[in-house]
């Protein structure tokens, strides 16, 4: 088979370097990819925007599967228009990518079929967003509709800082994506990541991760795209699982398909868990970055084959298998992130710390003259399995410590609520 890889990410890389190890696979290709990505796969100089061009090499080379990474190409319409040119997708449709395209939208979906979720309100217009800011108090949450990198959410634990959200999003802070607002209740608990791959009509649990979202140790400094992650979250507990897909996906499943646009692909759910069971925060219609990375180091199964199923309406007949071990990633960020991160400075022993039980993946890595240098806000995703969290957590930060990257910074402390669990269960 030959496959296409849309994306350049830590989150690609991870799905590269998985896809690589399928015996159905004859060719891997990436567009635009990166350098991590060119060592499992042959990299096209094509923007996940061309969606004409995509389709165009698509054909030329007869790709047989075209697996989307990013949310963007989604939202924009690239799996229809793969779809229109009979080519088979890993990916939702532009309809059913609103459930990340618009967190608005999603808000809707939960109220109309019943999906516990926080209380909100969605805003057009400054004033009325404030005025309902200022009703309900802090702690508030401020959500920019649209697509906004991981960047658009506030969770606003003062009044001027809700309001100051506000502003942010109608200022054009977030672009396009601040054109509407929404405010929720402030949900308390703990985040768990819930994955499930679906053909729109099955949903097929596919394992839980806890990401890591403020940039500094003990959760604290600004929301980033995630400093880091492990799997599976202790607090997915089975029962738990099956909560989850009883009250949250089964309904989101119907609904869509009652829509007129039936979910396929990944569909992602932030949770909130607490002793009342789980709430859905929002939805991804891709897999997780850098939730991707520690699943794809667990998963015993074929990525290919359930892919296959996934874009053919054959997951009711397939079944998911998982490594005993827990996995855990750290992600090495530029200075500077999550504001301007500092762009390249050479980054040295990669290959050094890639040992062991090791995975580096590179999220936002360039060649310079011969040098690996960063080239992005998170620039490396270093990846470590072992039989507890702990014991991944020490691998993990072995490796990062055998890279040579002055001009980078890390969380010191990812997976430290599963290491205390491991610690009081001891």
């Amino acid at each position: 088979m030959n496959v296409l890889i849309i994306g350049s990410g830590g989150r690609e890389h991870a799905l590269a370097w998985k896809i690589a190890a399928s015996p159905l696979l004859t060719k891997l290709y990436a567009a635009p990819g990166n350098p991590g990505i060119a060592g499992e796969a042959e990299l096209v100089p094509i923007s996940p925007d061309d969606h004409g061009a995509i389709v165009d090499f698509s054909r030329e080379r007869s790709i047989d599967l075209v697996v989307v990474g990013p949310e963007a190409p989604l939202v924009a319409g690239l799996g229809d228009r793969l779809r229109d040119a009979g080519i088979r997708v890993f990916g939702g449709s532009a309809a059913a990518a609103r459930l990340e395209g618009s967190k608005g939208f999603t808000k809707d979906l939960c109220a109309r079929y019943g999906i516990p979720t926080a209380a909100y309100g969605r805003f057009s217009d400054v004033a009325a967003a404030k005025a309902y800011v200022r009703e309900k108090g802090a702690p508030i949450v401020v959500k920019a509709d649209g697509l906004a990198a991981g960047k658009g959410v506030t969770v606003a634990m003062s009044l001027e800082e809700a309001l100051s959200a506000v502003d942010a999003c109608f200022d054009g802070s977030f672009g396009a994506a601040g054109a509407e607002v929404v405010v929720e209740e402030f949900l308390e608990g703990e985040e768990a990541s819930f994955f499930c791959l679906c053909d729109g009509a099955t949903a097929l649990p596919f394992g839980s991760a806890q990401d890591h979202k403020r940039v500094g140790d003990g959760d604290t400094g600004p929301n980033t795209g995630g400093m880091g992650a492990y799997s599976p979250a202790p607090v997915m507990t089975p029962e738990m699982v099956e909560r989850t897909m009883k009250e949250i996906v089964g309904p989101t499943m119907r609904g869509m398909a009652d829509l007129g646009c039936p979910f396929s692909g990944v569909l992602f759910a932030g949770l909130m868990i607490s002793e009342a069971g789980p709430k859905l925060i929002e939805y991804n219609v891709r897999f997780g970055d850098p939730e991707c990375q520690v699943l794809m180091m667990r998963l015993k199964d074929d990525i290919l084959v359930l892919m296959l199923a996934a874009a053919d309406g054959q997951l009711a007949h397939m079944s998911v298998r998982w490594r005993d071990e827990a996995a855990l990633t750290v992600v090495l960020a530029a200075r500077g992130y999550p504001g301007t991160p500092e762009k390249g400075s050479v980054i040295r022993g990669v290959d050094a710390a890639a040992s062991g039980g090791v995975e580096v993946f590179h999220a936002g890595t360039a060649l310079k003259d011969g040098n690996l240098v960063a080239a992005g806000g998170r620039v490396l995703n270093v990846t470590a399995t072992g039989r507890t969290v702990a014991e991944a957590q020490a691998k993990a930060y072995a490796a990062v410590d055998r890279i040579d990257w002055p001009g980078g910074f890390c969380r010191r402390d990812i997976g430290w609520r599963a290491v205390e669990r491991e610690k009081a269960g001891a």
